[in-house]
């Protein structure tokens, strides 16, 4: 079996590589010392399992294993922590198991092991259960396309469209689709986006103003964009206490 060891501590890292090579048919592919290279090395790599920690700079575990689980493979995820307390996050994001450090060999075997029995199609079937109840906001939208998985900061979104089934990213470098709902995406970041109409969310920190276009409809105006966005009749009182506050 194929495994990913993922650790912002090296030694932490080194150890569990070693136990891992100590157990029979298992094989260290790649390590990763964040969950933002994680992704990167799992598309190279294709490992059927990531050891993964939680609490690690620029992407946390949690956040990777939820963007990982998008993935057109997904690896089964245990996570190696020093910390109890994330236990019901790690499970609403499929992992496998949760151990905590020091990590016993035993412990590692047995996880490994029941990590075998989940096949890649039971994997990809728990993709659109995943839950941000409780969670620590996401830094990224994670968006699977010709390329991979494509992450795009939120800090970085202007603005997100929804039609049909998909909803468009628009975003500094152009756009991307994914298949999360704009009731989802106001729910979670709700001081960042705001709604002005039934199919669009757009991001406080790059709109400019809103004005009247010439056919009688209210538009907005996003820093480093030159389309108009359309305000709905429903929204405009409330887009314009929003504004009041910036």
């Amino acid at each position: 079996m194929r495994v990913m060891v993922c650790d912002d501590e090296k030694l932490a890292r080194d150890r569990l590589v070693r136990l891992v090579s100590d157990l029979d048919g298992m094989a260290v592919v790649a390590e990763a010392s964040n969950g933002r290279e994680a992704l990167t090395q799992a598309q190279e790599s294709r490992p059927d399992v990531v050891l993964m920690d939680i609490r690690m700079p620029d992407m946390d575990g949690i956040e990777a294993a939820e963007h990982l689980l998008k993935s057109e493979t997904p690896p089964a995820v245990i996570f190696c922590t020093a910390y109890d307390e994330h236990a019901l996050q790690a499970f609403k994001v499929h992992a496998v198991d949760y151990l905590l450090k020091p990590v016993s060999r035993d412990d590692l075997n047995t996880a490994l092991r029941r990590a075998k029995g989940m096949t890649r199609s039971k994997l990809q079937a728990l993709e659109g259960e995943v839950h941000s109840d409780g969670s620590p906001r996401r830094k990224h939208i994670s968006a699977r396309t010709h390329k991979g998985i494509e992450l795009v900061g939120i800090d970085d979104v202007r603005y997100f469209m929804a039609d049909q089934k998909y909803v468009t990213v628009r975003h500094g470098e152009g756009e991307v689709l994914i298949d999360e709902t704009l009731k989802e995406l106001e729910d979670e970041f709700p001081n960042m986006f705001v709604r002005i109409h039934r199919n669009a969310l757009i991001s406080l920190a790059f709109l400019e103003g809103m004005e009247m276009s010439t056919a009688g409809h209210y538009q907005v105006r996003l820093r480093g964009i030159e389309e108009r966005l359309t305000v709905s009749r429903r929204h405009v009182a409330g887009l314009r206490k929003v504004m009041a506050k910036l």
